[in-house]
């Protein structure tokens, strides 16, 4: 057990590595991002959109290089412990007595490993130290309270969000008829679904199955999902692919809709709001990166994955508003689809849009929730102790799980439930602690290993320009989603 808290668990190659990113990434803000992109307009959303993936792209670099600083800190100080350790044997033991004893069962792995072989590299990611862990080495006692109160309240948050999105999506497909008007009708939670069972109650029950069938995840590591994380990244591309097609046939045909306009201020709010939770995943990449077997093309690999994304998110949004008028974009892209037989009338495939949320939303809600225990674990670690088996394997899972799902229960209208503190801690967890994090990490390894040994994992933008441009960048944000509450406020 890595550290003595969280599992590295099973390796993968790197390109699995660069699926679950993708799969991470891209979630349900894609399907938001096309309204958003009409209500801004196609110029400010292209260099909105673009700007925040490039700060996304920069702070995932951050957290990146503190992660190996955090691995190189652990094993210096365990070098450090071994060389006492040694000392000691050698002056209580006879030299034939050192000679004649075993290995020590207690010797770190990571040293058992590098004894004898010359060099040793500290800045290699062998250890999945989680952003609390990292927190805890770099941040003072107020710092680290901070990152918690602000991770708890993000992770839970999404948490609370998927657990009720899923089944709200199986509860539109089971109870309206996904007909060709089904997008003109106005349901409530009240009416039937099929027989006496109302879609209220619909709900609940696609609720437990969700619990029942994805909760065990949290039990295990992230890596348990991997052929589910495989096979919903291909749906994903076949969803994508699907949908930019049948936009651009209908444009080909002279049928698109869309004339949106160039720039309109009003709709900036929401596209920002969109644009930063669709480029989120700072908060997972120790569950993500530490299992990659060969990390030398971690780099490069991250670079595909944001332009990759950011390609995606350009097309799916442009031939989304050049096809549709604007004013009839659905805030889910896919159910532009799902009740438009002009667009589509092959049943099936509207079928398999309006279930594509639900993929999506699946395979992250096990990756942020054993992100979210793997933090629980590391506010509570001790040095040198290790959690009872009960609490290790029990606990900290169902102290994870049963919040959302208790939330999801009790209501699944959660966007004034998350709306604000989701904006703030997003904000704090995407840009202002990768940037926090790199810069304190630097800082307290100079006094451990000084200048020569270099981090090979080092961000590229290593100057301590860029950790303040995105601090400033972070402080802009935060004022700017207050303003937009408050203005909001004003009108109502």
């Amino acid at each position: 057990m890595a550290g003595g808290i969280t599992e590295t668990g099973e390796l993968y190659s790197p390109y699995v590595g660069l699926v679950y990113m993708f799969n991470l990434i891209v979630g349900t803000g894609a399907l938001t991002m096309p309204k958003a992109f009409a209500q801004a307009g196609w110029a400010v959303s292209l260099a909105l959109i673009s700007f925040l993936a490039f700060m996304s792209y920069m702070t995932t670099t951050f957290v990146i290089e503190a992660m190996a600083a955090a691995n190189a800190q652990l094993c210096w100080k365990r070098r450090e412990q071994e060389e006492v350790q040694d000392n000691d044997s050698t002056s209580d033991y006879s030299d034939d007595d050192v000679r004649g004893r075993s290995e020590p069962e207690t010797r770190p792995i990571l040293s058992v490993q590098r004894t004898g072989g010359g060099h040793v590299d500290h800045f290699d990611i062998v250890e999945r130290v989680e952003m609390g862990q990292m927190a805890s080495m770099f941040f003072n006692k107020v710092g680290v309270n901070m990152f918690y109160i602000c991770m708890v309240v993000y992770l839970y948050g999404d948490l609370a969000i998927y657990a009720a999105a899923v089944p709200i999506s199986l509860m539109e497909v089971a109870c309206g008829n996904h007909s060709c008007s089904a997008g003109s009708v106005k349901y409530d939670d009240t009416d039937l679904c099929w027989g006496p069972v109302t879609r209220k109650d619909a709900y609940k029950v696609f609720l437990s199955i969700f619990t029942l069938m994805l909760g065990p995840f949290v039990f295990f590591d992230a890596q348990k999902t991997k052929y589910l994380q495989i096979l919903t990244s291909l749906m994903r591309w076949i969803a994508f692919t699907m949908m930019i097609i049948l936009a651009l046939i209908r444009i080909g045909k002279g049928r698109g809709e869309g004339h949106p306009r160039m720039a309109q201020i009003s709709g900036v709010p929401n596209l920002f709001g969109v644009c930063v939770y669709s480029f989120m995943c700072q908060h997972s990449l120790p569950s993500l990166v530490t299992p990659i077997s060969d990390k030398r093309s971690v780099g490069t690999l991250v670079v595909c994955d944001y332009v990759l994304i950011l390609g995606f998110y350009g097309l799916l949004s442009f031939t989304a508003i050049f096809c549709f008028d604007s004013s009839l974009l659905h805030d889910m892209y896919t159910l532009n689809f799902t009740d438009n037989c002009d667009v589509l009338d092959i049943p099936a495939l509207r079928y398999f849009l309006g279930l594509f949320p639900v993929f999506t939303i699946s395979t992250n809600f096990p990756i942020i929730a054993v992100t979210l225990r793997n933090n629980w674990k590391t506010l509570f670690h001790r040095d040198g102790g290790t959690y009872p088996w009960v609490v290790d394997r029990i606990v900290f899972p169902l102290i994870t799980l049963v919040p959302p799902i208790i939330v999801a229960f009790c209501t699944h209208n959660l966007e004034s439930l998350v709306g604000i503190t989701g904006a703030y801690a997003g904000t704090g967890i995407q840009y202002v602690i990768p940037a926090l994090l790199v810069y304190f990490g630097r800082r307290h390894l100079v006094p451990l290993l000084g200048t020569d040994e270099v981090n090979k994992h080092q961000s590229p933008f290593r100057h301590t320009f860029w950790v303040w441009f995105v601090v400033v960048w972070a402080t802009f944000c935060l004022m700017f989603v207050t303003a937009n509450i408050i203005l909001e406020d004003t009108k109502k």
